[in-house]
């Protein structure tokens, strides 16, 4: 039985990351004309990116168990 993938948890994932690509693009847009205003998205992207990080690791985390526990029923 191939390890179980945690497609939920990577979508949402993937929304942190977009959210995070957003944030940063408007952190660009606004650095000249808002520098306080950018660093605060710049923040939040780094708290969008490491929650997606966290989220990809644990899914790493689990298939990883899952093969493991597979050998050793082998």
């Amino acid at each position: 039985m191939p390890a179980q993938i945690n497609t939920d948890q990577l979508k949402k994932a993937e929304v942190s990351a977009t959210l995070a690509k957003t944030l940063i693009t408007q952190a660009i847009e606004q650095s000249a004309a808002n520098p306080q205003l950018a660093e605060q998205a710049l923040k939040q992207a780094s708290e969008e990116i490491a929650q997606a990080q966290t989220m990809v690791s644990q899914v790493q985390s689990t298939i990883q168990t899952q093969s493991q526990q597979q050998g050793q029923q082998a």
